[in-house]
C-alpha cells in the first residue's frame, strides 16, 4: 500500500480550501482519507497555513510520500 500526503479541495466554486490529508494512492483526490494532517486557504493574505508536524513526520516515517504541491507547502511552514 503506498501511502501519499496530499490535498483534497474542499469550499465552494471559486472559493478553493484545502485539507492536508494522508491516503492510499490508489484512491480518488477527494476520497476518504486515513488521516487529517492540516489545512491551507490560499484566499487570504497571507495563505492560512496550518500543519500537524508530528503528524506530517510519523507518515513520512512510515512510508509516505508528499506530493510537489505539499513538499514546497511544507517548506514555507517551515520558515
Amino acid at each position: 500500500m503506498a501511502m501519499k500526503i496530499r490535498l483534497t479541495r474542499m469550499g465552494s466554486k471559486k472559493r478553493p480550501f484545502y485539507r492536508i490529508v494522508a491516503l492510499d494512492s490508489a484512491v480518488r483526490r477527494d476520497g476518504r482519507p486515513v488521516e487529517y494532517l492540516g489545512h491551507y486557504n490560499p484566499m487570504v493574505e497571507p495563505n492560512d497555513i496550518k500543519l500537524d508536524m508530528e503528524k506530517i513526520e510519523k507518515w513520512i516515517s512510515l512510508g509516505a510520500e508528499p506530493s510537489n504541491t505539499v513538499r514546497s507547502l511544507l517548506k514555507k511552514a517551515a520558515k
